[in-house]
């Protein structure tokens, strides 16, 4: 194996320029207006809490202060008189409505460790809230936790090394992982094939074999014509062994699916489960069924959801049964089915949404006296995919040339790459595959990830890694990089940045969903949900997508912040006086509220005063600037400043069933927004207080990542200048003042 080192990256050399800008951040700063507020309210109440309350209750003062953020007029304060106004307000906001209003937002914490541990330490003392990043940079996959049900759990860049064959897609190596780009230009020496994929001629493109030059977005049209070829030629035409043996322990494909009978035809359903079968096993509605090869009877095997939580130590994937029974599963249907049904399969492109017809083979069972019918997602995937097996399945297509989906020749039309060389590729990709036992391996990045439906784009690029075995090889598989998101020594790294060793557990948010309603664009929605559903779906359950964001904390698929309607500490006092005695009884008396109406998710309510975000820290991160969505509808909704909002709020969607739709939109929801920072960025403009933050080059820290197993320490190279603290120390002070 190569070196890792040498490390370094030239850009580094450039950071001095921050260091000495003319735009650093030296002293603290709070907005002019503020300030005069507060001097005066501390005179008159002589209290720092009650002097927030002044300005915080005087509907003319809390507007002047707002509207005043992005315009100026900041003014060099004391550190002191800075800690002395957010803890002032830090309490006044806990007391009248729960410190659940409080929240922080700040990156990637592999990147400095301690420095994002030192202010979600500080927030999950106090009660507050931690935002995500990764889903709101759109940098997070979503496939991946949907197909694998983790975040993003991939190689080294060490392992490029062991490829035998490389695409590169939707990332620029050479430009974004600079120093670890010799592992993927040194394979080549290896024989290794390097093709990339790639809209522009970007600088992966010259270290490749070939360049497929994908239009805009279409990478999932591609991928699909790739994996129709893969099906064919490698799991129909030829029955390769090694795809076969992957495809059956570590992939669902064997798994039995419930068709649904519709109007015309039927439609998949869900996966059949041991409850519809009445065995008399633990957990049955979480476990699935497949069909035994040999003795052709269903089996349960082990390694569902349902197993991880029986303490039997059988959530493995051995070909054992749930009564320890060795079994081989059976991957498709064909030869064994009762008859061929017509399926209705949804299709999707830019244009169109119409249904697909396709025959698949089917086996009849019995459930509550009912005739049902169940098929393999194998099955279904062939049929979906248009990979036909026998002369009579209809509406498949007849060969490569053929323009129905997903073919090489269906899918020039939206990538403008010619059907002969996606065969091409994607024989060799699986070919290496074969001969190598999985060192097939996909290099990905936000190129693709950064548009509407990834979810689904990347699905179908998987697709190719699972179809060949090569995920979970050394030399394979997938390889996902947009951020130094692996924090290398997660336990106890995370008891210290979540402050688990005084609590649990700690309160964390997707950001998305708190923007989205925090910046109310939930009112600027313009396509109902009947436009995006399936054709084979009749109606969605709503219309309005805010409304699935409530039924989602209502179920407790998500955490919301702030959380409910009143303040959660009084929750607590009015479940005692109610006859709580433990925390048990407390959260049945919660739920009770809940199911008599009597107690609100915010979520429902999100325009309510009494519901809105009311603290909001941001360190590590330029939100406002760089990366907000809805840059517009965060200065008018969330920080009640000047703004150019150009949409019209929605009127035709304005029939939300969960959320509350409110006549009069709030502006300035926010009443503090504090930001550490080591230059004048677009957030500090626009922040109420901005305290000056050491860079990396001036405090100590731990850095890691998922290209290289190291963790790096940060040592100061100088002091930090002026009146910069360290984000540890700009904290750690600020707690000082609750005692």
């Amino acid at each position: 194996m190569p070196e890792y080192e040498p490390r370094g990256c030239p850009r580094g050399a450039s950071f001095s320029w921050y260091t000495y800008s003319p735009i650093r951040v030296k002293y603290p700063y709070v907005r002019g207006v503020l300030l005069n507020f507060w001097r005066d309210a501390l005179k008159e109440a002589n209290d720092p809490v009650k002097a927030w309350q002044l300005i915080a209750e005087d509907a003319e003062k809390s507007k002047a202060y707002k509207t005043a953020r992005g315009k100026g007029g900041l003014v060099r304060t004391s550190w002191d008189e800075a800690n002395e106004i957010i803890t002032a307000q830090l309490l006044y906001t806990i007391k009248k409505y729960g410190p659940d209003r409080i929240t922080g937002f700040t990156p990637i914490p592999a990147m400095s460790m301690v420095s994002y541990a030192a202010g979600s330490r500080f927030l999950s003392l106090i009660g507050g809230s931690m935002l995500s990043f990764y889903d709101w940079y759109a940098d997070l996959p979503p496939a991946s936790p949907q197909v694998w049900g983790e975040q993003t759990d991939v190689p080294e860049s060490g392992d490029w090394y062991n490829a035998g064959y490389i695409v590169i897609w939707g990332t620029n190596i050479p430009l974004t992982r600079t120093p670890d780009a010799h592992f993927m230009t040194e394979v080549r020496y290896k024989g290794t094939k390097v093709i990339s994929i790639s809209p522009d001629y970007a600088e992966s493109v010259k270290f490749a074999d070939e360049w497929l030059a994908v239009n805009p977005g279409a990478d999932g049209a591609l991928a699909q014509a790739m994996t129709h070829v893969i099906l064919k030629e490698f799991y129909v035409d030829n029955k390769t062994e090694y795809f076969y043996d992957y495809a059956k322990k570590f992939t669902d494909l064997p798994f039995l699916v419930l068709l649904r009978e519709q109007k015309e035809g039927f439609t998949v359903d869900r996966f059949l489960r041991a409850s519809d079968l009445n065995l008399p096993v633990e957990n049955s509605k979480w476990k699935e069924v497949i069909l035994d090869e040999k003795s052709k009877q269903m089996v349960i095997p082990n390694g569902s959801i349902g197993h991880r939580w029986e303490g039997k130590k059988d959530w493995n994937l051995e070909m054992v049964d749930e009564f320890g029974r060795e079994f081989n599963p059976q991957l498709t249907m064909l030869g064994s089915e009762d008859e061929m049904l017509t399926v209705n399969l949804p299709y999707f492109d830019d244009r169109e949404r119409s249904v697909s017809h396709r025959d698949v083979p089917v086996k009849r069972i019995e459930i509550d006296g009912k005739t049902q019918y169940v098929t393999m997602v194998f099955d279904l995937m062939l049929a979906n995919y248009g990979v036909a097996r026998t002369d009579g399945q209809k509406n498949y297509p007849v060969n490569y040339e053929d323009k129905l989906p997903y073919t090489p020749a269906w899918q020039e039309q939206f990538t403008g790459i010619k059907a002969k060389q996606v065969i091409q590729i994607a024989r060799e990709f699986a070919q290496n595959a074969v001969e190598t036992k999985g060192r097939s391996m996909i290099l990905m990045g936000g190129g693709i990830n950064h548009w509407f439906h990834a979810d689904i784009n990347y699905r179908t690029i998987l697709n190719l890694v699972l179809l060949t075995g090569s995920e979970g090889v050394n030399g394979g598989g997938w390889a996902h990089y947009v951020g130094q998101e692996k924090v290398r020594p997660f336990e106890g790294w995370a008891t210290v940045a979540f402050a688990r060793d005084w609590s649990l557990p700690p309160r964390l948010q997707n950001a998305t969903s708190y923007f989205y309603f925090g910046t109310d664009q939930f009112r600027y929605e313009e396509i109902p949900m009947s436009d995006l559903i399936a054709p084979t779906v009749d109606k969605p359950r709503y219309e309005h997508p805010a409304d699935y964001n409530v039924l989602s904390a209502r179920l407790g698929w998500s955490a919301s912040y702030p959380q409910f309607n009143r303040n959660s500490l009084k929750l607590v006092d009015e479940a005692q006086k109610s006859g709580a005695k433990n925390n048990e009884e407390v959260i049945q008396h919660v739920v009770n509220e809940l199911k008599d109406k009597k107690l609100e998710f915010s979520l429902e309510d999100p325009d309510n005063p009494v519901n809105f975000p009311r603290t909001l820290f941001v360190w590590r991160a330029n939100l406002i600037s760089s990366s907000g969505k809805g840059h517009e509808y965060f200065l008018k909704h969330l920080l009640g400043t000047h703004q150019g909002v150009l949409a019209s709020e929605t009127k035709t969607l304005n029939n939300t069933k969960e959320v509350k739709w409110r006549d009069k939109t709030p502006e300035g929801k926010l009443d503090l927004l504090v930001n550490l920072e080591f230059r004048m960025s677009g957030t500090a403009l626009y922040s109420d207080i901005v305290l000056p933050a050491a860079t990396w080059y001036e405090k100590t820290d731990l850095s890691s990542t998922d290209m290289h197993p190291y963790v790096h320490p940060f040592n100061p190279a100088i002091s930090p200048p002026w009146e910069a603290k360290s984000d540890w120390n700009i904290f750690k002070n600020l707690a000082k003042n609750f005692t």
